[in-house]
């Protein structure tokens, strides 16, 4: 059975430490640890980790290279991010948000995990997003939040 590639946005990392998505974001980091599914994170998601609290950082530090794929810097995530601003899915101030989307499509991402349900676990914007991938040659990428994930629901 083929293992899912998840790829995470920061909001699920810092979530084993928020009181609202703590019990979700934590039970996911476990089913990773556990090869029940393979972690994915990028640049971006490093950067905006950079900025958290020390514990934060840890979550996804504490991971193994074998549970926790660590995408590079790439040039063609970065063109699609641009195609995802230019079509007007998310404004420049949240580029890091079409960043995400981007590294998990380029990288081909089983699914995309997060708690930002404003900007990126949105069906408007998944429909965008997704709109734009079929029309530059991507698949389409599955946008869930982790209690979607690990509860079907």
């Amino acid at each position: 059975m083929k293992v899912l590639r998840v790829y995470l946005d920061t909001s699920v990392i810092g979530g084993c430490y928020d009181k609202e998505f703590q019990i979700e974001s934590s039970k996911l980091i476990e089913m990773i640890r556990l090869g029940i599914y393979v972690g994915m994170i990028s640049p971006v998601s490093l950067k905006e980790l950079a900025l958290a609290p020390r514990h934060v950082q840890e979550v996804a530090e504490n991971l193994a290279d074998d549970e926790l794929i660590r995408l590079n810097d790439s040039e063609e995530a970065d063109r699609l991010t641009q195609k995802y601003l230019d079509a007007g899915i998310v404004s420049i101030n949240y580029r890091e948000d079409a960043g995400h989307i981007a590294f998990a499509t380029v990288n081909n991402a089983d699914v995309l995990v997060s708690w930002n349900f404003r900007h990126i676990v949105n069906l408007q914007k998944i429909e965008g997003f997704n709109r734009v991938n079929e029309r530059e040659g991507y698949p389409h990428l599955e946008i869930r939040s982790p209690k979607e994930l690990i509860y079907g629901t």
